[in-house]
């Protein structure tokens, strides 16, 4: 008993430090999960979320008989399975050119430069996209195309080009983040490794090959599965204020979350809006835990749990 008193005493400081951590998680992520209910409501406001009649999954119906349903369905998918890949690949990349930068100043200094744009709002990334691509006044249109004789684009009025435009956007804006995460990864290795290599006649692509990747693998998976279970979120900054809510281009940058913003600011159900986060949410979790089957039938060790 003294010992557990004692074990209690010791760890006192670290509980409390706790505390307003584990409190923000639970007002933050916990207590929001009741307006679930939402979704399964015809939300009434004089009678209250709770005195609302239970309308089932018709709040539900909207999302898959929509003539857009296909679409937003789509691009969601794409888009994000898309950047996935992309950001995986350049932001390992990324880290291992940063982890070879040997002078400390300069690599902080990189560093500080690749994270810049995932600190930016993309309120204003949308006006630096429009400063570039603006048919009257956009840099590209009056400096770069007519140096290589090539006519003025109307970006805003052409679809076709839009789903490399946001991936450019998204990989510029997102990849920087993760490059230091995997560059944290990769100074956390254990540098007799390289060195046992180095001695025994390994290149530096061999070192990257069978040192660099292996021990990096169980954080890309993580993260990797991170994004999966993100897979039916967008990031509305990016597919709404981009491309400048442009009904031109709504083919290629519809989205669920902008067609629900969308549905929400016509009609006003909050119960359609809500129907569409708990649907977002359960398929992101099915697709977490399929992704993380997938990866322990492989490496138990590199599962997320």
């Amino acid at each position: 008993m003294g010992s557990t008193a004692k074990r209690w005493k010791r760890f006192t400081p670290l509980f409390l430090l706790m505390i307003p951590g584990l409190a923000y998680l639970i007002v933050n992520n916990y207590l929001p999960m009741f307006g679930m209910i939402i979704a399964f409501k015809d939300v009434n406001f004089s009678k209250g979320i709770l005195g609302s009649d239970w309308i089932g999954f018709k709040n539900f119906e909207y999302l898959f008989k929509t003539a857009d349903a296909y679409i937003i369905t789509r691009n969601t998918i794409l888009y994000n399975g898309a950047f996935i890949v992309i950001n995986t690949i350049g932001a390992v990349s990324l880290a291992i050119l940063l982890n070879e930068i040997r002078k400390k100043f300069f690599q902080r200094f990189y560093q500080s430069i690749v994270i810049l744009p995932h600190l930016i709002s993309m309120v204003i990334v949308s006006y630096l996209v429009y400063a570039m691509l603006s048919s009257e006044t956009g840099l590209i249109n009056k400096s770069i195309l007519p140096l290589l004789g090539v006519d003025p684009i109307a970006w805003y009025s052409n679809k076709e080009y839009w789903p490399y435009i946001l991936t450019i956007v998204n990989i510029w804006k997102g990849i920087g983040f993760l490059s230091v995460v995997y560059l944290a990864s990769i100074i956390s290795i254990d540098p007799e490794y390289y060195e046992a290599a180095t001695i025994d006649g390994a290149s530096k692509w061999h070192q990257i090959r069978s040192i660099t990747f292996p021990l990096i693998t169980p954080v890309i998976t993580m993260m990797t599965l991170l994004a999966i279970g993100r897979i039916f979120h967008s990031d509305f900054g990016l597919f709404y204020q981009v491309p400048m809510d442009s009904g031109v281009l709504s083919e290629t940058t519809n989205v669920i979350d902008t067609y629900v913003y969308r549905a929400l600011m016509n009609l006003g159900d909050i119960g359609m809006s809500s129907a569409a986060g708990v649907y977002q949410s359960v398929v992101g979790f099915v697709l977490v835990i399929l992704s993380n089957y997938a990866v322990r039938k492989f490496s138990k060790d590199n599962a997320l749990f």
